[in-house]
């Protein structure tokens, strides 16, 4: 069974990652064909561990919890043999050169490691540099202009680039997250070179699934539960006369850019991806005792 899109695992353990690709595999898929992961699925991860094992601390030192990161990151990769995006750790102040410091150390965790930068001035930056090195991930994406700035800061890129458009947040803003997804693709398909991947992200719900196959996404990163009710459901698809029912959410215009302008030049920053940076920074702090 195999799919016009590769379907990935978006989750922080490494046990659900094997019991996803044996779901996979023992119902004819080729398994779990790639993971995501980001800083809030580890840092929630780490606690649940910190307290099956009985210890008295709720938070964990900050060596135990990068340490933490990388254990689970090398297990996952003794598990999936496809690529594996970490991302880096960081609020909205972190600088580019702190985060190709951390994208450097990720790249010798293990082989298939793809760093995560965010979709701001200083995650465009990194990555414009980084992507010379190593895969990069371009996440928490919420317009058509992000991408298009991903698309021209990594152009002449020597490794695999993917952009991570977050569908379920845009769809808890009312917006149909799902038609951003679609933009991205008409216009990479249409102007580019084919050199950035895109991964249909932040999946809450089984029909994102089957419109980003009908779409013929590139990727579609699942968390367990979404993954495990659709393989129960005997992996349905969309059918000749599929219409995406976007659930009254209001549409995303395709917008007429041309990717021949400087990265700087878009239109990148997007509130939503600053205060999913805020967001993923303040659950790994408060994994570390330190939230306020």
């Amino acid at each position: 069974m195999n799919f016009p899109s590769l379907i990935f695992l978006d989750g922080g353990s490494p046990e659900e990652a094997k019991k996803a690709d044996e779901l996979l595999k023992n119902s004819g898929h080729p398994g779990i064909q790639g993971q995501t992961t980001n800083p809030s699925l580890i840092a929630r991860s780490a606690l649940k561990k910190l307290k099956f094992h009985g210890s008295p601390r709720v938070y964990l030192r900050t060596s135990e919890a990068l340490a933490f990161y990388r254990q689970t990151v090398e297990e996952m990769a003794g598990i999936l043999a496809g690529p594996i995006s970490v991302q880096v750790i960081g609020d909205t102040d972190t600088s580019y050169k702190e985060y190709l410091r951390q994208g450097q150390e990720i790249l010798t965790w293990i082989p298939n490691a793809v760093v995560k930068f965010p979709c701001t001035y200083e995650g465009l930056k990194a990555a414009s540099i980084a992507c010379h090195h190593g895969p990069v991930n371009m996440t928490l994406a919420f317009s058509q202009t992000q991408a298009a700035a991903v698309y021209t800061a990594t152009r002449n890129s020597k490794h695999p680039v993917y952009i991570s458009p977050f569908v379920g947040r845009l769809d808890d803003q009312g917006l149909n997250g799902m038609a951003l997804v679609a933009n991205i693709l008409r216009m990479y398909r249409s102007l580019g070179d084919g050199h950035v991947k895109v991964i249909a992200a932040s999946i809450r719900r089984i029909d994102h699934i089957i419109y980003a196959i009908s779409l013929a996404c590139d990727i579609i990163s699942i968390p367990f539960s979404v993954l495990t009710a659709w393989v129960n459901l005997g992996f349905p698809v969309p059918h000749q006369d599929f219409v995406y029912d976007t659930h009254h959410l209001i549409d995303i215009p395709y917008v007429n850019l041309l990717l021949t302008r400087d990265y700087l030049e878009y239109a990148y920053d997007h509130e939503m991806t600053f205060s999913g940076v805020s967001a993923f920074f303040a659950d790994w702090q408060k994994a570390l005792g330190k939230s306020k």
